[in-house]
């Protein structure tokens, strides 16, 4: 199999510079496009360590992944809202434009809650999928403003994570076209913990979509 071609870069965002990586296919033109968001002891960096970017674009999928404002590579960005606050969804919109992802598949573990629910709340049509890993900010929403989305969902949590994964799962259930992924023996950052079984879930996820 070919080596995907790995990059990084920085792109202004809103008059911020995000740094980002980012995994192509070696030949074919990508399947889809993945962003790949994390949570707030990790960065890009963390989807390169535990394979996921290469894997994707093994697999013939665009992957993408920014460190967030104030956070890795882009430490010296401002964030849009205050840790554990819903960021305005015009951030991640501003996002997709500047990396010109189209609508794309969003990974979006824990702190990344606060950018990736109001971005799939008010702008749906550029969420091709939606993959929450135990995000925060889920209760700041109502299962009538969840219940209007239609947007495919896989609802990823370990089941050793008994305060934000179950939380999560509770208030996500109301995505009315969600799977769930329980990742056994696994704890809050579960893709790391088992590496594997994230990525076939994933991966099998994915192909449901193209």
């Amino acid at each position: 199999m070919a080596t995907p071609r790995l990059t990084e870069s920085t792109v202004t965002v809103q008059g911020r510079t995000l740094f980002y990586r980012q995994a192509e296919p070696a030949q074919a033109a990508p399947r889809l496009t993945v962003l790949l968001l994390h949570g707030i002891r990790f960065s890009s960096d963390t989807w390169l360590q535990v394979g996921t970017l290469a894997t994707l674009a093994e697999n013939g999928y665009r992957a993408v992944a920014i460190d967030l404002p104030g956070l890795g590579r882009s430490k010296d960005a401002v964030a849009p809202a205050p840790v554990g606050q819903p960021a305005p969804a015009e951030f991640l919109k501003a996002v997709s434009e500047a990396l010109c992802l189209g609508p794309a598949v969003v990974i979006s573990p824990s702190l990344s809650g606060m950018y990736s629910l109001p971005f799939l709340l008010e702008h749906s049509n550029l969420v091709k999928a939606y993959v929450p890993v135990a995000p925060i900010c889920t209760d700041k929403f109502t299962a009538e403003q969840y219940a209007r989305i239609k947007t495919p969902t896989l609802i990823v949590y370990g089941d050793q994570d008994v305060e934000l994964g179950e939380t999560s799962l509770n208030n996500l259930r109301h995505l009315p076209e969600h799977q769930v992924l329980m990742l056994q023996g696994a704890g809050h950052p579960c893709y790391l913990d088992k590496p594997n079984e994230w990525h076939r879930g994933l991966l099998a996820f994915l192909q449901q979509l193209v």
